[in-house]
């Protein structure tokens, strides 16, 4: 098991959920970490709570290329040899059939699951290659590898997720560098909530008499893949509840 402490790990959307959950899991492993997020109040509270750790937080919008460049070309020295690359930010909106889709949705997926994860990763990567060292880990999904329905563009995003990370394993292989994805499948987060714009009915209506994944548990598996031997390379880990088998097959419990 290769040992964390004091590696930088840079976690984007580290304001909830999934990546919250890994900001938490490395800074119990002694890494020091560079968070980013739109929500720069949220991770300055979540810093309070992280003990035994130096963190760095960063307001940034992946989607925003100049932003990205801006602020992770200019990293401060004693934080600029980022180790472990956590490429968690993402989102879904609405769930239409695509004839009925609405552009800024479509848009909003796109510049931020797909352009966000390329900008982040053009900006850290190269500095990885100059060391010889460095873990990327993209936070993928169930649905990069099946479609369902009214998922077209958010699977589209996350099966661009996939494609992407097996590019850059393959323009990486004569590197150091491993590259990994983990993939979850239904987890109880802000997801849903996001995706319905608020409307807390129809994403309680997502893990509804099933026990869904939690954040914790999409973060240990990040940490596990981290956390290998040098000459260990997690390619692909998709992580679902007992309870569900594919994207459209979750056995819900009746009352």
């Amino acid at each position: 098991m290769q040992t964390l402490k004091n590696s930088v790990v840079l976690i984007t959307g580290a304001s909830s959920g999934i990546g919250r959950s890994c900001a938490v899991k490395f800074a119990e492993s002694g890494a020091r970490l560079i968070l980013t997020a739109r929500r720069k109040d949220r991770l300055d509270a979540l810093t309070h709570e992280l003990k035994n750790t130096e963190v760095l937080t960063l307001q940034l919008d992946v989607s925003d290329h100049q932003a990205v460049g801006r602020v992770l070309g200019n990293l401060p020295r004693e934080w600029d040899t980022v180790e472990i690359l956590v490429n968690n930010a993402g989102l879904s909106r609405g769930l239409d059939k695509l004839h009925e889709g609405k552009l800024e949705d479509w848009e909003e997926m796109i510049d931020t699951n797909v352009k966000g994860l390329l900008y982040v990763s053009r900006a850290i990567i190269s500095g990885m290659v100059t060391r010889g060292k460095g873990t990327i880990i993209n936070i993928g999904s169930i649905a990069g590898h099946e479609v369902y329905p009214r998922g077209n563009v958010y699977s589209a995003t996350k099966h661009a997720v996939d494609a992407l990370t097996k590019g850059m394993r393959m323009d990486l292989m004569d590197t150091p560098l491993r590259v990994c994805t983990v993939d979850p499948g239904l987890v109880e987060t802000e997801f849903s909530m996001v995706r319905f714009r608020g409307d807390e009915e129809k994403a309680k209506v997502v893990y509804q008499n099933l026990q869904p994944l939690t954040p914790d548990d999409v973060a240990e598996a990040v940490v596990f893949c981290a956390t290998r031997p040098p000459h260990v390379q997690i390619a692909e880990m998709i992580v679902l509840p007992t309870a569900q088998a594919s994207t459209t097959m979750v056995h819900r419990k009746t009352n």
